[in-house]
C-alpha cells in the first residue's frame, strides 16, 4: 500500500507544476518567439546541460534538426553535450568549468539563441557558457527551478519552472522544450515542410 501512496503523491505534485506552467504562458511565448526569430533570421540554437539537462539539450537539439511533429527542413541546433572528447579535453586542460564555454566560443555567434539548462541554476560550466555566450553578444535564455540560482540574473530571458525539486523541474523544462518545439514549427512551417 506504501508503494501505491508515493506513486499517487509523486503523480500529483508532478501534475500540480505542470498546473502552474500555465500562469507563465506569457515567458514560454517570449522564448518561443525569441528561438523562431533567431530561425527566421538564418541563425542556430546552443544548448548546454549536465546530467539529466544535457539530455533535455541534446532531447532539443535532436527535434529541431530532425522534426517535431512536422516532416520538415532541418533547423540547426548544437547540444553542448554530444561531444564527449571536447568536453572531456576541454576538462583536462581548462577545468570542467570551461567545458561548455570553450564550445560556445567555437560555434556560436551573433544572431544565435544560446539556451542553458541548469535545474540549480548554479552550474559552475553553464555559468561560463552563459557569460561566454554572453560576451559575444549572444541572447541567452535560461530554465532552472524556481529559485533560478545565479543563472537567473545572468539570462537575458529565464524561466523559472514552478518547483525545486530537481525530478519536477526537469518535468518541466521538458513539457517546456515540446511546447516550444510545437510553436517554432506552427511558426516557421504552417501549411508546408519547407
Amino acid at each position: 500500500m506504501q508503494t501505491r501512496e508515493t506513486i499517487k503523491e509523486l503523480i500529483s505534485d508532478s501534475i500540480a507544476a505542470k498546473q502552474s506552467m500555465l500562469e507563465q504562458s506569457d515567458i514560454i511565448a517570449a522564448i518561443a518567439e525569441k528561438i523562431t526569430e533567431a530561425y527566421k533570421n538564418g541563425r542556430k540554437t546552443v544548448i548546454c546541460g549536465n546530467g539529466g539537462s544535457a539530455a533535455d539539450a541534446l532531447h532539443f537539439a535532436a527535434e529541431m534538426v530532425v522534426r517535431f511533429e512536422k516532416n520538415r527542413k532541418a533547423l540547426p541546433s548544437i547540444a553542448l553535450s554530444e561531444n564527449v572528447s571536447t568536453i572531456t579535453a576541454a576538462g583536462n586542460d581548462f577545468g570542467y568549468e570551461q567545458s561548455f564555454s570553450r564550445q560556445v566560443e567555437a560555434f556560436a555567434q551573433k544572431g544565435d539563441v544560446f539556451i542553458a539548462i541548469s535545474t540549480s541554476g548554479n552550474s559552475p560550466n553553464v555559468i561560463r557558457a552563459i557569460e561566454a555566450a554572453k560576451a559575444i553578444g549572444i541572447y541567452t535564455i535560461g530554465l532552472t527551478n524556481s529559485n533560478g540560482g545565479k543563472m537567473y540574473e545572468l539570462c537575458d530571458l529565464c524561466y523559472l519552472a514552478p518547483s525545486e525539486v530537481t525530478a519536477r523541474a526537469q518535468e518541466c523544462h521538458i513539457l517546456l522544450i515540446h511546447i516550444i518545439c510545437k510553436i517554432i514549427e506552427e511558426q516557421l512551417f504552417n501549411g508546408t515542410n519547407k
